[in-house]
């Protein structure tokens, strides 16, 4: 390689990433495949723990699974989402008190700017792959979806993000409370699990019908 172009011994030490697209915009199953693929060939780039399966950390964003979540929301809720809606990724206490209390707050966010809670979905999960490190943190993973009928597109931005904030100063208390995604465009999943163990983890991600056209993966170096 030419001089001041990259020097692979420099660059030992920092989280790896990568982004994969359809260039027409055609959402489909393999192209998610195709970046958990991608994604655990940087198992490199992040460290292991003793335990043998707990890592740094990992996860997806992808554009939002548009036909899946739809499919989702007739089939938890019986409910035809709007055009516009939301759907929020989050970490929950395993204290049931202290998660129904994050849930009750997170609703109170929302309704505040005018929007409907349709549900929470339980996110399937495989607790099993991970390590006891990753076992000992397993928070309550859960999907809230959000109905945004009347909404604009910018308008639902707007609002989700001061509903994020005002749901994270209310939960400022509760260590185990965190908002992976909320979004009315894009979703995460993430975990402290190998990248090869994320959709194992994950059983979500190997259900054929989530199609996606973009996704950002990554393998978080700590």
């Amino acid at each position: 390689m030419s001089a001041g172009l990259f020097r692979p011994e420099e660059f030992r030490d920092n989280c790896g990433f990568g982004l994969i697209a359809h260039t027409s915009g055609d959402a489909s199953h393999r192209l998610l495949q195709t970046a958990i693929e991608s994604l655990t060939c940087m198992t490199h780039r992040g460290g292991i723990a003793a335990d043998g399966k707990t890592g740094d950390g990992c996860g997806l964003l992808m554009q939002m699974p548009e036909q899946f979540i739809r499919t989702l929301s007739r089939e938890c809720f019986g409910v035809e989402l709007s055009e516009y809606y939301g759907i929020g990724q989050i970490f929950l206490s395993t204290d049931p008190e202290r998660a129904a209390a994050a849930r009750a707050a997170m609703e109170l966010a929302l309704a505040d700017q005018g929007l409907t809670v349709v549900g929470w979905r339980v996110v399937p999960t495989d607790s099993s792959v991970c390590g006891i490190i990753a076992l000992d943190t397993l928070p309550v993973i859960e999907q809230v979806f959000i109905d945004a009928a009347g909404c604009s597109e910018q308008s639902l931005s707007t609002r989700l993000f001061v509903a994020r904030r005002k749901a994270e100063i209310a939960n400022e208390g509760d260590e185990d409370f965190y908002i992976c995604s909320l979004s009315g465009r894009v979703i995460s999943y993430k975990g402290l699990v190998m990248p090869v163990d994320l959709p194992r983890f994950y059983l979500d991600l190997d259900d054929e019908r989530l199609e996606t056209a973009i996704c950002v993966f990554h393998q978080r170096f700590s």
